[in-house]
């Protein structure tokens, strides 16, 4: 058996927070599996020497093919798996397409589901032959901020809904698998560079939408992303990995920019920051031009 500790993460893809992990724990020694469903986006990881696997997280067939080769690999062991695959959908609420957010509640919250469920024998044979010294088995769920109430903002319902849901199911996975070892962590992160808002369309109100009023401020606030200011990803990774190569890591673990202010966020009182939010997405301007609309009809 190998002496490196072995880990499988799911959404590697150039660029992706997930690439950027499997960097990290390679250069810290583990042995990475890195997935992706495109395998010619895998070449930041190929170029490192990380083994590369295709994994649609979204096909049955591909995840059992998965399983299989990373079982002959590694003799059916694995010591830890990260669900990082994952996409987002900007729009208000009442604006949602609901085709589009059943899908992305599939790759966000069932996908990982249905990975954890078909990757369980590994981590189960992980737990029983783990020696001492080698550190727990790890199920590990990558979810957001916007998944949490300290800062579930506007017009992300769908995307905070599905990391909401996700961070549940890490929950109660939590103390479900807690009796076979195996330790389940919500990995809660913050705004980070990365290739994630360049896979989501442009989004654009429909003609019937309500915040018409103030279309340009809305859709603005939709894909309005300062990648300059948020965390590297080299940095955040670094973080992470830190955390989870810890013999006892934390059940949860809060990296990226604005990542402590939703935690601390969560502590105070409901709506505490209604004000900021709604400046920062332009609410206030909507809400403006809407009572303007009203007066000049009435």
């Amino acid at each position: 058996m190998s002496s490196k500790r072995s880990v499988l993460i799911t959404g590697c893809s150039d660029g992706s927070l997930g690439s950027a992990l499997a960097l990290r724990f390679h250069q810290e020694g583990w042995r990475v599996f890195a997935t992706a469903r495109n395998p010619a986006k895998l070449k930041e990881a190929e170029k490192a020497g990380i083994e590369t696997v295709l994994l649609d997280t979204l096909s049955d067939e591909s995840i059992r093919a998965c399983v299989a080769r990373v079982q002959k690999l590694t003799d059916g062991s694995l010591n830890a798996l990260i669900n990082n695959a994952g996409g987002g959908y900007s729009m208000p609420v009442m604006d949602i397409e609901i085709p589009i957010a059943r899908d992305l509640f599939e790759l966000n919250v069932w996908s990982l589901i249905s990975v954890a469920q078909a990757f369980l024998p590994l981590l189960l044979e992980s737990a029983r032959t783990s020696g001492p010294g080698r550190g727990p088995t790890l199920l590990v769920n990558h979810t957001s901020i916007s998944g949490t109430i300290g800062a579930t903002g506007p017009f992300a319902g769908a995307y905070n809904a599905s990391k909401a849901a996700a961070s549940s199911f890490t929950e109660t996975l939590r103390l479900e698998l807690e009796p076979f070892d195996i330790k389940v962590i919500n990995l809660v992160t913050g705004a980070v560079q990365s290739t994630f808002h360049d896979k989501a369309p442009h989004p654009t109100l429909p003609t019937s939408s309500l915040y018409n009023v103030a279309k340009e401020t809305v859709e603005r606030a939709l894909t309005n992303t300062d990648p300059e200011n948020d965390t590297p990803a080299a940095a955040w990774a670094k973080q992470v990995v830190r955390e989870l190569s810890k013999r006892s890591p934390p059940y949860w673990i809060w990296r990226g920019k604005l990542a402590m202010i939703a935690r601390i966020a969560g502590l105070l009182p409901l709506g505490f920051f209604d004000g900021t939010m709604k400046k920062w997405v332009g609410l206030d301007v909507v809400e403006q031009r809407w009572k303007e609309q009203v007066k000049a009809s009435s």
